[in-house]
């Protein structure tokens, strides 16, 4: 009977996917890295991986091209870093801020 006072209204079942935000990529990576803080090259692969999910992401229209940018000169620089470089930059807390090196410094 729909007459009954007391029975709640069903509500439509809402499904949206889940887009991961800056912070989440960048957390993301770090927490990639920094399983492997004392095995660079097990890192270095580890970000390789990481980056073919945010090429997909990109390439699917989930990130935006800053964001995307952003996220390819880190995981560049944490590619390009030898032991020392490494840690400095697991350690560097402006490294893993959101908008880290979107301007570009003349020297």
């Amino acid at each position: 009977m729909g007459w009954w006072p007391f029975k709640r209204k069903s509500k439509a079942f809402v499904n949206e996917p889940h887009i991961k935000g800056s912070r989440i990529w960048i957390q993301d990576l770090r927490e990639v890295c920094e399983r492997c803080f004392d095995d660079r090259a097990e890192g270095q692969k580890a970000v390789l991986e990481i980056r073919i999910e945010w090429q997909n992401a990109h390439s699917e229209g989930e990130l935006v091209g800053n964001l995307s940018d952003g996220l390819d000169r880190r995981a560049s620089k944490l590619l390009e870093a030898n032991d020392a470089e490494w840690n400095t930059l697991l350690n560097d807390e402006d490294f893993w801020k959101p908008g880290w090196g979107s301007t570009v410094e003349e020297e």
